[in-house]
């Protein structure tokens, strides 16, 4: 293995790109696309931990359901770092530099009831539903439509499992009463 290392380019760093976008909107776009990319391997975690963690008469459908959801939201994670890349930007890595610029907090360690775990993550997914609202109409602002339909693809996904965990939090049931005492 080769020790000497040469550094193609500094995270936090936005180079001129091929996309026709001026550095200036483009250094915008790509901070927003890392606030983005972020809050998404927040959420991302913390879905896969509810995954793991998962018990009960519903365990199945439920553990299914968050590996879905934790699936989705890497996939859209991957085209944020892709697009933050193609402006010239370095996309946020570090899971201690992810966390530091994460607009949205990790619940933490400890297991939560499924109900408690739910809500926590559906606060989440509304947070990071407004953040990237915010991001679509920057990008629309300073001309960069491609970004904008590139995250509006992506909203329409965080909405929609976002929907799925208030389904899943509403009071009816199928378990009865005694096999949750």
């Amino acid at each position: 293995m080769s020790t000497q290392k040469t550094v193609r380019q500094s995270a936090d760093t936005v180079e001129e790109n091929e996309l026709r976008l001026e550095q200036d909107k483009a250094e915008q776009i790509v901070d927003a696309l890392n606030t983005e990319l972020a809050n998404s391997y927040v959420l991302y975690h913390q879905l896969k931990k509810h995954h793991w963690v998962v018990e009960g008469a519903e365990f199945l459908p439920l553990h299914e359901f968050l590996e879905e959801s934790y699936e989705h939201v890497e996939e859209g994670a991957d085209e944020i770092a892709e697009r933050a890349q193609a402006l010239g930007g370095v996309p946020v890595s570090g899971p201690s530099n992810q966390e530091e610029r994460a607009t949205v907090e990790f619940e933490g360690e400890d297991v939560l009831d499924i109900r408690s775990a739910f809500e926590n993550d559906l606060e989440m997914y509304g947070d990071i539903i407004e953040s990237m609202r915010d991001s679509i109409e920057l990008a629309e602002n300073l001309g960069d439509y491609a970004t904008a339909e590139i995250l509006r693809d992506i909203l329409v996904t965080l909405e929609d499992d976002g929907h799925h965990f208030e389904h899943y939090l509403e009071d009816d049931t199928l378990v009865l009463e005694e096999a949750t005492h």
